[in-house]
């Protein structure tokens, strides 16, 4: 039986640069149909097309975002089959993927809209200068997040924590084990984009019996936490999906064991959300973790992290917007593809895939 697909995207735009998770996105996949040719937005939308058949097909499909356009698909997983088809851009694929396991597939186009080769320069050097710009503003709302973590960290029972911690492992595991070698697969649950923060909360936890709500704040162990509760599941032989944080891709934001029906994630902005289901529970770090009165005793300092840490962010979001306005001056300079030629590419990798 088929599952709902499951979203997430497998790079982002972080403090610490462009980060990707493609190695392990694509452990397991053995066969790649690489769709090239056209623009961007003519193979994703030739991606979403795709996607749409094998769903209704029967199959099981993870749907690869891409950070830089809310608009386009990067590609989408068969990991049941170990196939995946995947934009040319991702200039990850070659380095993970045997030469020998990439199929490619050409969209071709008119060229009658074809942008000028100097204009086109001038474009992608705008474009790589302002993810540049987007990079040190999101790494200097890090230093202030930082600040702001220190605080609570000053004013933490980290043997409380630790207790909690090994209180979910418990919870989740008892004594039971996998009788098998774990697949651990890291991920993006959400990420920074030219229209702001997005996130893949709800479709990824939709059909998880059990979901944790972890309040809290910056530095109050929620990370550590579920670094804790992933490495004992793996431990035990339970595949676990890891979902990274999209600001700073050192720190984890989910966790989920699919078999055992469990997700436990960081419900604080930009990704806050609140039970809705009768199984949902709320775990609140700074009531358990943190020392009464940290928010009132130093308040005037967290207001001022807190506001530089906002406003270096807006400006990050500023700068991938722009980007984003030049990406689509360089779409619609690349010409459209015939609406036959659409259809029969999107008809042939149906059939390869499904073959």
């Amino acid at each position: 039986m088929s599952r709902k697909p499951l979203h997430y995207f497998p790079c982002g735009n972080t403090a610490k640069g462009y980060y990707s998770l493609y190695e392990s996105v694509l452990e397991g996949i053995n066969q790649v149909f690489l769709l090239e040719g056209g623009s961007r937005g003519a193979r994703s939308l030739c991606i979403q097309s795709v996607s749409e058949t094998l769903r209704a097909n029967g199959e099981s499909l993870d749907i690869l975002h891409c950070p830089f356009h809310p608009d386009w698909l990067e590609g989408l997983l068969l990991t049941d089959k170990g196939i995946a088809l995947l934009d040319c851009d991702v200039s990850e694929i070659r380095k993970f993927v045997s030469a020998d396991a990439i199929q490619v597939i050409v969209m071709e186009t008119e060229n009658n809209q074809l942008l000028p080769a100097d204009r086109k320069g001038v474009l992608t050097a705008r474009v790589a200068a302002e993810y540049e710009k987007a990079y040190a503003a999101f790494s200097a709302s890090l230093k202030a997040h930082d600040d702001i973590e220190d605080i609570y960290i000053s004013q933490m029972d980290f043997s409380e924590a630790d207790q909690l911690a090994q209180r979910f492992i418990q919870t989740f595991y008892g004594e039971q084990t996998a009788s098998k070698t774990a697949v651990v697969k890291h991920r993006f649950l959400g990420a920074a984009t030219p229209d702001g923060a997005a996130d893949f909360i709800p479709n990824l936890t939709a059909d998880i019996k059990k979901r944790y709500f972890i309040k809290g704040r910056a530095g109050s162990g929620k990370s550590t936490m579920l670094k804790k509760i992933a490495a004992a599941g793996a431990d035990k032989g339970f595949d676990v999906e890891i979902y990274h944080c999209g600001f700073d891709p050192n720190s984890l934001d989910m966790v989920i064991l699919r078999e055992l029906g469990l997700a436990i994630f960081d419900s604080t902005a930009p990704h806050e959300y609140e039970p809705e289901k009768e199984s949902d529970e709320i775990v609140d770090m700074y009531d358990l973790c943190i020392a009464p009165g940290t928010d009132e005793a130093f308040s005037a300092e967290i207001d001022r992290t807190t506001q530089a840490y906002k406003e270096k962010m807006k400006d990050g979001i500023t700068y991938l917007s722009k980007a984003k306005s030049m990406l689509d001056e360089l779409e619609r300079g690349k010409g459209c593809a015939e609406e036959g030629q659409f259809q029969r590419v999107c008809s042939i990798l149906v059939s390869e895939i499904t073959e």
